[in-house]
């Protein structure tokens, strides 16, 4: 069973999460319509590491890249005037582009990674969470814990208590 606990105001919304988490409750969902550092902080969260898919992805586009032009370089030699085979300044522009590429598509992959999507069940959610309430959700709460989380809500400050059976 998941208990949501809505909130009008954060200082009664981030109260109420501390309250939970200092009391033991562990699977704790914190949903805002705005980005709210202390809420990363009360879970935990540290910097994402999509950065990494990111950087991994532009370094093995830029060598693709220009290994690529090389490549075609070397396999097509067309000999102008005496100049090298070889020269870096063209193959700047499809090292350039290469490098974008897949950054941008290590980015989206490293996302979808760290997320979890697809996601393959159904998660408490609220679509006022995304408009202007905060949202407080308690996941796999027992039988016996279910009241004290909720009165934890209540004593809060929500405007609303809702629970909502999980699927398993």
């Amino acid at each position: 069973m998941a208990i949501l606990g809505s909130f009008a105001f954060e200082e009664d919304f981030l109260d109420a999460a501390r309250k939970l988490k200092s009391s033991g409750f562990d699977k704790l969902s914190l949903l805002s319509p705005l980005p709210l550092e202390e809420a990363q902080e009360l879970m935990g969260l540290e910097k994402s590491p999509v950065r990494h898919f990111s950087l991994a992805g532009a370094i093995f586009g830029a060598i693709a890249g220009f290994a690529m032009a090389v490549a075609t370089s070397l396999v097509f030699i067309l000999p102008t005037g005496g100049r090298a085979i070889i020269t870096i300044p063209p193959f700047l522009i499809i090292t350039y582009e290469m490098t974008i590429l897949f950054g941008v598509l290590f980015t989206l992959l490293g996302f979808h990674f760290v997320s979890g999507l697809p996601a393959w069940r159904d998660r408490p959610y609220l679509i006022s969470a995304g408009i202007d309430r905060f949202v407080v959700i308690v996941e796999g709460a027992a039988a016996d814990q279910v009241a004290r989380a909720e009165a934890i809500i209540r004593d809060a400050g929500a405007d609303e208590v809702r629970h909502v059976e999980e699927d398993q």
